[in-house]
């Protein structure tokens, strides 16, 4: 049963979603944006969790904005819909417009932190159109290991992983993925993970995120440290009618000789270059995830 409702599911997706991959870029985009202020005010539950969010933020000094936190979110919602429809339009086969408006902005780093020959380890999160992200990166730069989760939907996952390979991505998935990912640096490969999320309190460090305490994914220092694999801040942003991929400097890890806290070091300031971004693109980062609702609800003795 839970199969077919699965395929049906998967059927509907791909008729709503069709239209879009043949309606012209510009005015594709427009419609994206139209989808996402709609979706602003139907979809109450989330739209209330970002405001909270940011609201939060802004209120523990994290962020300063411009605007009322509805109206940035509003906005975020927007950009939502017009990376909906870019992705719709790339995964149909029609995205050569979307690719041509991509800047790659410091390749040199990544060249830098390649020749050392140990692999590249990308830290980024659910920032701008990070599926862009990937995906121009792999079609311009170099190919791309992706570390995600699998979806439920079977269907809507292998034309997910599918797409993803034809333009240049390795998905591996996080059940058993630390070996795959060691593999991938040992072939001088580059593996981008996303560690904005919340995880569980084995898997990251307490300290503050926009102001707030959380577990913070330490993954990347662990592997890093392991390895001696270069970090690279790497974060994609709207700029007029195209976007832009940073590629940051090579992030050099914490010198203490206590592991544990080097570890937690490296963590903070991992997840600092995403604050950072927060801070200068407040409308697009996923306000609407539940970021600290794991730690809050976590029994005291786990922290």
């Amino acid at each position: 049963m839970r199969r077919a409702l699965h395929l049906l599911f998967f059927v509907l997706v791909v008729l709503f979603s069709l239209p879009f991959a043949v309606i012209p870029y510009t005015l594709s985009l427009k419609i994206g944006e139209g989808m996402g202020a709609v979706l602003y005010y139907l979809w109450k539950s989330r739209r209330s969790i970002a405001i909270e969010n940011l609201r939060g933020a802004v209120s523990r000094g994290a962020i300063i904005i411009d605007s009322h936190p509805e109206t940035v979110i509003k906005q975020n919602f927007k950009n939502m819909g017009k990376s909906f429809v870019e992705i719709v339009k790339i995964y149909y086969g029609f995205g050569e417009k979307i690719f041509e408006r991509v800047e790659i902005r410091g390749i040199e780093h990544y060249r830098k932190a390649q020749s050392k020959g140990k692999g590249v380890i990308g830290i980024t999160g659910h920032c701008g159109n990070w599926e862009l992200n990937a995906l121009a990166s792999s079609m311009n730069l170099t190919r791309v290991n992706v570390v995600a989760r699998s979806l439920n939907n079977s269907y809507l996952n292998k034309l997910i992983e599918k797409t993803r390979k034809k333009y240049g991505n390795t998905v591996i998935y996080k059940k058993g993925a630390l070996k795959k990912i060691l593999l991938a640096l040992k072939r001088n490969e580059a593996v981008v993970i996303l560690m904005d999320q919340s995880v569980i309190s084995a898997e990251g460090v307490v300290a503050d995120f926009l102001g707030k305490k959380d577990h913070i994914m330490k993954t990347p220092a662990i592997i890093a440290r392991k390895t001696g694999s270069p970090v690279l801040p790497v974060f994609i942003r709207r700029v007029n009618s195209g976007q832009v991929i940073d590629i940051g400097e090579e992030i050099e890890l914490d010198t203490s000789e206590d592991y544990e806290q080097a570890v937690y070091n490296d963590t903070v300031r991992f997840s600092g270059y995403i604050e950072d971004y927060i801070r200068n693109n407040p409308a697009e980062w996923l306000w609407i995830h539940r970021r600290w609702k794991r730690f809050e609800n976590e029994p005291q003795h786990f922290r």
